[in-house]
């Protein structure tokens, strides 16, 4: 298994128009993508700060799973994403060979249309943790 860097950052938010002009405000730099994912129930934002991305969700649904977050711990960080060069697939395996229980077992579709897998984070410190394909791989 190789990770070739941190793919984003996930930050829940209440408000994506709010929160664009904060980040937007606070970074110097501007948002560069908006986007629905509807099968996750949620609306995302994105800044590029280097290799790594600040990913906004704000959810489309208080039963999605960005509305529970916000919820339960109200806003801040969500999950930390990391880019795999090995192909996503093979990396799941991997780390389910080594007991860390998957919540997704095969790779499903998400923003930027990246496929992405989620790790229970029971298993990873209480860290949600997202494995996507590498972009610069895709």
């Amino acid at each position: 298994m190789k990770l070739s860097h941190i793919e984003h950052i996930g930050i829940a938010v209440k408000s994506l128009e709010t929160s664009i002009k904060l980040y937007e405000e606070m970074l110097g730099i501007k948002c560069y993508a908006v986007e629905e994912v509807a099968e996750q129930k949620v609306k995302t934002a994105f800044f590029k700060v280097g290799d790594t991305k600040i990913e906004l969700l704000e959810s489309t649904d208080p039963e999605g799973p960005i509305g529970k977050f916000l919820e339960r711990k109200g806003e801040g960080v969500h999950h930390i994403a990391f880019a795999t060069e090995d192909g996503l697939q093979h990396t799941l395996d991997a780390l389910a060979e080594k007991g860390i229980q998957l919540i997704d077992k095969t790779p499903r579709k998400g923003a930027e249309g990246l496929n992405i897998a989620f790790l229970h984070p029971k298993y990873t410190g209480g860290v949600l943790t997202e494995i996507c394909e590498d972009p610069k791989k895709a």
